[in-house]
């Protein structure tokens, strides 16, 4: 499945961004309080700090909570669709969506997958772990 909406990209994000072409997962790690967040941003979400460093994540994340989407944000988007909140092992709470053939439920384990963009880029979605 492919998105075809334009993504914006800004100096904070385009790291993020250019390691999605490399279909890796990053976050972004405070290093005054270890804070791990994502999306990445300016400052830390937790202490301010703007001592902050994209680095690896896991692949494995639990679902907390999820709905279908029936009604798409804008004419190119196909529905129905999931959209989760994944807390991944890291411990940041991605939004994202879930694909593959299987019925979502809470706390059910998921797995890291790529949703390719026309640029090249890809965003993370998940699927049921197996």
């Amino acid at each position: 499945m492919s998105i075809d909406t334009e993504i914006p990209v800004d100096e904070v994000t385009e790291p993020w961004w250019e390691l999605t072409r490399q279909r890796r997962l990053a976050v972004q790690r405070c290093g005054v309080c270890g804070l791990a967040q994502l999306p990445p941003r300016l400052l830390c979400t937790g202490c301010g700090g703007d001592e902050l460093e994209l680095g690896a994540a896991g692949r494995r994340g639990i679902v907390d909570s999820y709905t279908v989407v029936h009604r798409a944000p804008a004419p190119d988007v196909a529905v129905p669709y999931t959209l989760a909140r994944v807390r991944l092992v890291d411990g940041p709470i991605l939004l994202t969506r879930l694909v593959g053939d299987f019925e979502p439920r809470c706390d059910q384990p998921v797995v890291l997958t790529w949703l390719p963009l026309p640029d090249g880029r890809a965003l993370p979605a998940f699927t049921r772990e197996l």
